[in-house]
C-alpha cells in the first residue's frame, strides 16, 4: 500500500468511525445515562479523572463495546509479568535493580524523531535494540565504560557532551537538552537528600503507593518535579502519573518472585497513560475519536502538550482501561483476579508493533 493509498484507507476508516453509533457512549453533554464509574478507590489518578469523562469532547469511550471485549479477554491468561533486569543489570542486587530501572525511567520517553520518525537504536552485546530497550542498552553500555550513571552526583551535573557519547546510537536520543535537565534535576535532590541513589530514596518510603502523602508516589511527585505528571482540564487538575507508577511497577516485577519489594496496595495503580495503549483501545472500538482527532492522528499532526485533545486521549485510556479490568474480573473466578497494569500490558505487548499512527506529542513526561 503506497502512502497516498495508507492515507486515503486512514481517512475512510475515521469517517466511518465517527459515523458508527454511539450507543453506549459516555458523554455527560449527549442527554444519556449518568457515566458508570469504576468500582477502585483510593487511587489519585482515577479520582482526578471526573471533570474529563464526564465533560469530553473529542474522546468517548463505549461501555458496551468495553463489555464485549471483556466476555473474551477474560479467557485469555493475562498473566503477572516477571521482567528480568536486561544485561545482567543487578545481578541479584534489589540495590542496584530500583538505581538502574528509576534512573532510566526518568528520561524513558519519546524514542521517535518528531520530524523524521526514525527511532532511537543500537546494537550492543552483539544484539540491535530499540526504542526503551536501547535506551537500557546504553545505560549499561556506560556501566561498563565505568561511567557512574546511576550515581546522582555524577547526574546532578553531566554535560551534554557526556549524555551525546552515552546514547550515541543512529540518530541523536529525541529531546537530549530536556533529558539532560531532568537528569541535572533528579540527580541534585538524589545527591542533597538519599546519598545519590535512587534505592536510599525508596527505602525511606513506606510499602505503599499512596499513604497521606506519604507513599512511594506520592513523594515521587512531591520530592521529584520530573514525577509530577499534571494537566489542567476546564479548571480542574488531572492527574496521570505515567511514569513513577510503571517505574515502580517495573521494579515491583522485578523483584516480586523474592518478595524483595512488597506493596500494600498494588491495587491502587492505573494503566500507563502513552501513546500505545489508546491506539489498541481505539482499533478494539473501546475509545473513538471526534473526525478533527482522527484526522489530526491519521496525517501526523502534532497533538499538543496539554491540550484538551491530549488530555482526553489519555483520560480516556486509563478510565476505560478500570472498567475492562473491573469487567473481566466479573467473569474470572475470584483466583484469578487480575489488577489494571495487566491489562495494560496485555494491550500494549499486542499493539506496540502496529502500523496505525498513535496520536504525537511532544513531551517529556511519556
Amino acid at each position: 500500500m503506497g502512502v497516498r493509498d495508507r492515507r486515503q484507507f486512514l481517512e475512510a476508516m475515521a469517517t466511518l468511525g465517527a459515523m458508527t453509533t454511539l450507543s453506549g457512549t459516555l458523554s455527560a453533554t449527549s442527554g444519556e445515562p449518568a457515566v458508570r464509574w469504576p468500582k477502585l478507590t483510593g487511587s489519585p489518578v482515577l479520582d482526578s479523572l471526573h471533570p474529563v469523562i464526564e465533560h469530553s469532547r473529542d474522546v468517548r469511550t463505549h461501555v458496551d463495546k468495553l463489555v464485549e471485549v471483556a466476555h473474551w479477554m477474560a479467557y485469555e491468561e493475562l498473566p503477572m509479568p516477571d521482567y528480568q533486569m536486561p544485561f545482567d543489570v543487578g545481578k541479584g542486587t534489589a540495590d542496584e535493580v530500583i538505581d538502574f530501572v528509576l534512573t532510566a525511567d526518568c528520561v524513558d520517553t519519546a524514542f521517535t524523531d518528531f520530524s523524521t520518525h526514525v527511532k532511537f537504536q543500537v546494537d550492543y552485546a552483539g544484539r540491535h535494540w530499540s526504542d526503551s530497550d536501547a535506551l537500557f542498552a546504553c545505560m549499561k553500555r556506560a556501566m561498563d565504560n565505568g561511567i557512574p550513571i546511576l550515581d546522582g552526583k555524577f547526574l546532578a551535573h553531566v554535560t551534554r557532551p557526556e549524555l551525546e557519547s552515552i546514547f550515541a546510537a543512529n540518530i541523536e536520543l529525541p529531546m537530549l537538552d530536556e533529558k539532560m535537565e531532568v537528569w541535572h534535576q533528579v540527580g541534585s535532590v538524589l545527591a542533597e537528600k538519599y546519598s545519590g541513589r535512587f534505592h536510599s530514596f525508596v527505602k525511606s518510603c513506606p510499602p505503599r503507593l499512596y499513604d497521606n502523602g506519604a507513599g512511594i508516589i506520592d513523594r515521587m511527585v512531591k520530592e521529584f518535579p520530573r514525577f509530577n505528571d499534571v494537566s489542567p482540564y476546564d479548571g480542574a487538575t488531572v492527574k496521570f502519573y505515567k511514569l513513577p507508577q510503571l517505574g515502580i511497577w517495573f521494579v515491583y516485577s522485578n523483584l516480586r518472585k523474592n518478595n524483595q519489594f512488597p506493596l500494600d496496595d498494588l491495587g491502587k495503580m492505573t494503566a500507563f497513560a502513552d501513546y500505545i495503549v489508546p491506539v489498541a483501545l481505539r482499533l478494539l472500538g473501546i475509545v473513538s475519536y471526534s473526525p478533527e482527532l482522527e484526522h489530526a492522528i491519521n496525517t501526523y499532526q502534532m497533538v499538543p502538550r496539554d491540550s484538551r485533545q491530549e488530555v482526553e486521549i489519555r483520560a480516556h485510556c486509563i478510565y476505560a482501561t478500570a472498567l475492562l479490568c473491573e469487567e473481566v474480573n466479573n467473569i474470572r473466578p475470584k483466583d484469578m483476579q487480575i489488577i489494571i497494569p495487566q491489562i495494560d500490558a496485555r494491550l500494549w505487548t499486542h499493539y506496540h508493533t502496529t502500523w496505525w499512527p498513535h496520536h504525537l506529542t511532544r513531551t517529556i513526561m511519556y
